[in-house]
């Protein structure tokens, strides 16, 4: 299909700019990263060949020209190679991102999942059921949608983990517990993610609650609903057929803003001290960590961009126009 032919060369073009953007990040920094990385060794020695590799990796002292740097980048990139973390022990950078990823993506994955479904499905009914109580909520709604990530999940830590003592307000396990596939520790990691995800869902829900619950307003004046409920169709099917129509702009709205929410969730897993990809990006800013710097944001990058093209299949999945005009 054409349609989707165009949005793959669209993603493709805005994949090559991303990682170009990753090899040019440390050789626009002013100063030597290789120096600010072997200044964090703490008196430990480095090989000359491992000197050499970060040099060629950071394009300090070599004699390739750039483009041969570049092509090289792309190399590394492809099998995730950026070198080691000089904030992780001196590790792979693949390696300290492993460890890292499943717990940001288990955490905002589902909590947007949640976030977006609960979110529409609440707005199509406050919608459906106009003048109701339901449009009580809509100030509250408004609130949580303007409040920025951060400031819910302090507000979050300190209700519910320092006044209330419910949840956990850090880490994402207690020390003290071995990880293993038993109900002793998954409990203690649901514990511990509630507030983080509670924070994601309600910062995220609040937005599609409004944005849905006003599109679906419109949508129960159309032609096409109003014939099905004068045929004396059931009313959840009229509501299955206004709300199909209502969702796209939303699914539109989740791929522009997917962006938006992954930011939001870093900075909550910053707040919760969660051992995820944002608690991670802050500490190689502060340790000047180039390597990991590169190998989270291409990360985070190609999460979105493959996000954004869920959303795209499935909206042309729910719109029959569009492969019509495909």
């Amino acid at each position: 299909m054409r349609a989707i032919a165009r949005r793959l060369g669209f993603y493709l073009v805005t994949a090559i700019v991303a990682v170009s953007l990753d090899f040019l990040i440390p050789r626009l920094i002013p100063g030597n990263p290789v120096d600010a990385l072997l200044s964090k060794a703490q008196g430990q020695t480095f090989s000359k060949a491992t000197i050499t590799a970060l040099d060629e990796q950071f394009g300090v002292n070599t004699t390739a020209s750039l483009w041969a740097q570049y092509v090289h980048f792309w190399s590394n990139a492809v099998h995730f190679d950026f070198g080691i973390s000089i904030s992780n022990g001196f590790e792979p950078v693949g390696s300290v991102i492993a460890g890292a990823a499943p717990w940001t993506l288990g955490l905002v994955g589902v909590s947007t999942v949640i976030s977006f479904a609960g979110g529409t499905t609440i707005g199509a009914l406050v919608g459906w059921r106009r003048g109701s109580w339901l449009d009580n909520l809509l100030p509250v709604v408004t609130f949580f949608q303007a409040a920025p990530y951060f400031f819910l999940a302090f507000l979050a830590v300190v209700l519910f983990g320092v006044d209330l003592g419910w949840f956990p307000t850090e880490g994402a396990h207690d020390n003290l517990d071995f990880p293993a596939w038993n109900w002793t520790y998954i409990s203690d990691v649901l514990d511990h993610a509630v507030l983080p995800a509670l924070t994601i869902v309600i910062a995220s829900a609040a937005g599609w609650i409004v944005s849905m619950r006003n599109v679906m307003l419109s949508t129960m004046d159309e032609d096409y609903v109003l014939l099905a409920a004068a045929k004396g169709l059931p009313k959840r099917q009229v509501i299955w057929y206004a709300a199909r129509n209502a969702i796209l702009p939303s699914v539109s709205g989740f791929a522009l803003s997917i962006g938006f929410i992954v930011s939001g969730a870093l900075l909550t897993e910053i707040v919760f001290s969660y051992p995820g990809l944002g608690l991670l990006l802050v500490n190689a800013v502060s340790e000047n960590d180039y390597g990991l710097l590169q190998g989270i944001f291409l990360l985070i990058t190609f999460a979105v961009l493959l996000a954004n093209l869920i959303a795209d299949f499935i909206y042309v999945f729910l719109d029959p126009r569009t492969r019509q005009e495909a």
